[in-house]
């Protein structure tokens, strides 16, 4: 299944999810200008995802008949937006709005985030779906610089 705007199902991430939510992670973040030059492989993403599930990440995937096609990770008790990522091939259709919208059910008081500066597109997006840049500052892993955001009700 590739297309854009093809309906999905957003649902708990469980541990069989959890070598999908890696490859996601992996192909979306290797995007130009997406994730770092040095990107970390599969293995060691899928491996973060263990840490990060077993320390506080709420993980919710997109499910379009069975194939997995994006994932939110979540700290609603640190109000932060930790991932947000879409398969390639589901870019610019509903799916990233869907998760985004999770995002804000999970934390209606308001949450931060924050992406890498060369990032235009999910910059964009971002400001589109009401987030207002706050600082810049420099990824905490990488180094490269990053934009912090912040969403509030109105």
């Amino acid at each position: 299944m590739n297309a854009p705007h093809s309906p999905a199902l957003l649902r708990p991430a469980t541990e069989a999810d959890r070598d999908a939510i890696a490859d996601i992670w992996h192909v979306s973040a290797s995007l130009p200008d997406v994730g770092p030059t040095d990107m970390p492989s599969r293995r060691e993403l899928r491996l973060r995802v263990d840490v990060e599930m077993a320390t506080g990440w709420q993980v919710t995937v997109a499910d379009a008949g069975g194939e997995l096609i994006g994932f939110l990770a979540i700290r609603p008790g640190e109000a932060t937006l930790n991932e947000l990522f879409v398969r390639p091939g589901f870019l610019g259709g509903v799916v990233g709005r869907a998760l985004f919208e999770h995002a804000k059910a999970e934390m209606p008081e308001g949450f931060t985030l924050y992406t890498r500066s060369s990032n235009a597109r999910a910059r964009r997006f971002y400001v589109r779906e009401g987030m207002v840049p706050l600082r810049e500052d420099v990824h905490p892993r990488s180094g490269d610089p990053v934009i912090h955001y912040g969403w509030k009700p109105r």
